[in-house]
């Protein structure tokens, strides 16, 4: 009787082995939708069973709605409209964690961005809302009065105590410019919980990517510049967010006007603008979409070198001109 060699026994032996490891079926695909923050939020991730996929979607919208319940300037009771209540008041207001880590964002961006994004513009953001709404331009001295309530340095904060301080009576946060970016990749780690490697979050279009989908080298994502250009690209573990004035605008006197508004002028952008911004951080993208809208393409060429990691697209259209920096190419 012939006898085994050492390799051939330990090639059976390994063979064995691995005929009684379990076998983890193809994820499956699952998608689920729900309108949150005045937006569609769109949740496609990959999982063994219906059961993980829904325990994932649950947790991750009521993470969103937690979130919202904290950063509405829609809500009369929600935390930052208390906060902004606070203001010129001289109390330091002891925030949560959300409220007090997405306006260190904020903070940090407004700095690096010489103020084209800024928190503290929601006196304005209101004003510019009732413009739109009843199709009738504000008064210069309305313009002025506001702007004057606005200004991200009257915004202090102390990390030790998790504290903030409003120094100017009459002024109100709104965080609208990068609330979607932080709510998506907060409910993305609500998914990752659950062991869910490969998911995407689409909040309105600020986009959170993880792992690409089984077998395939990315998500499919289609970028437009406003008009006739598109850009299909392949993404994961990456951020996008899309900003631009195609469905929300006024207009007056045959001008037109972004919902973007200019923190230093206080009325919308008077050009249009395109921006989408590809970013290791879902917050981060959606912020600088908004503030390299306001900036244009030189100073946001400038401000980007404090974005390691971020790509940009941006095409401005004013008359008959358009410039483009593009990327993504």
């Amino acid at each position: 009787m012939t006898s085994f060699s050492n390799t051939a026994r330990t090639f059976l032996c390994c063979c064995l082995a691995l005929s009684f490891l379990p076998v983890r079926a193809q994820d499956k695909r699952y998608t689920y939708e729900k309108g949150m923050m005045g937006s569609p939020f769109k949740l496609v991730l990959y999982a063994p069973n219906d059961s993980v996929a829904k325990v994932a979607a649950d947790n991750a919208f009521k993470r969103v709605e937690q979130l919202n319940e904290i950063m509405s300037d829609y809500r009369d009771g929600s935390e930052i409209n208390r906060l902004s209540a606070t203001s010129g008041s001289g109390q330091w207001v002891k925030v949560s964690k959300d409220l007090f880590d997405i306006l260190a964002v904020s903070q940090d961006i407004s700095a690096k961005t010489g103020g084209v994004f800024d928190a503290t513009l929601g006196p304005v953001v209101q004003m510019w809302r009732h413009a739109t709404r009843k199709g009738i331009f504000p008064p210069e001295e309305e313009i002025r009065e506001t702007l004057a309530r606005t200004g991200y340095a009257k915004l202090k904060m102390n990390a030790k105590t998790q504290s903030i301080l409003l120094t100017q009576k009459g002024m109100r946060l709104d965080i609208g410019g990068l609330g979607k970016g932080y709510a998506a990749e907060e409910a993305i780690k609500e998914v990752r919980k659950l062991g869910i490697t490969s998911a995407m979050m689409d909040a309105g279009g600020k986009i959170v990517l993880t792992n690409p989908p089984p077998g395939t080298a990315g998500w499919n994502i289609n970028v437009s510049n406003g008009s006739d250009s598109l850009k299909a690209m392949q993404l994961s573990n990456v951020s996008l967010a899309t900003s631009g004035p195609t469905y929300r605008y006024m207009e007056h006197n045959g001008v037109r006007y972004s919902h973007i508004v200019d923190p230093k002028t206080g009325i919308g952008l008077l050009f249009h603008v395109r921006t989408t911004v590809i970013s290791p951080d879902g917050t981060v993208a959606d912020a600088l979409a908004t503030a390299f809208s306001v900036a244009g393409i030189e100073k946001s060429k400038k401000y980007l070198k404090s974005f390691k990691g971020s790509r940009v697209w941006l095409v401005e259209k004013q008359g008959d001109r358009v410039a483009e920096w593009n990327m993504l190419k």
